[in-house]
């Protein structure tokens, strides 16, 4: 019985310290150019602004994206990195140039995220 009992615990222990390994090592993760599929959430975001600075990288009319390399968003606990958002309404791509820094805010829709102002 005690042997039972010995080897549960160790059983435990072990995945106990492998989760806990493999937790840390999120952190080591390089987010830069990550996929928005692979993007951890920390709480759900739905229909919350979220707001960012960051430096525009590339403009794409024809697929109405853009792409940022911004700082921390501390509202998804994300860290600095490139991303490219959808645009609500395209007639934002026209003030944008690519080098410039902008302070911008989007939202989440469905799984992906949109800009929906730049200033």
């Amino acid at each position: 019985m005690k042997q039972t009992a010995m080897a549960a615990l160790m059983i435990a222990l072990t995945l106990g310290a492998g989760a806990a390994l493999a937790q840390q090592k999120m952190g080591d993760m390089p987010m830069k150019d990550m996929p928005m599929k692979d993007m951890p959430m920390g709480t759900p975001s739905q229909g919350q602004t979220h707001h960012a600075i960051g430096t525009i990288k590339k403009v794409d009319a024809a697929k109405g994206t853009v792409t940022f390399d911004h700082g921390p968003v501390k509202s998804l606990d994300w860290p600095a990195m490139s991303m490219t958002f959808a645009v609500k309404d395209k007639m934002l791509l026209d003030k944008l140039t690519v080098g410039k820094k902008a302070a911008f805010e989007f939202v989440q829709d469905g799984k992906g995220y949109v800009v929906t102002g730049v200033k």
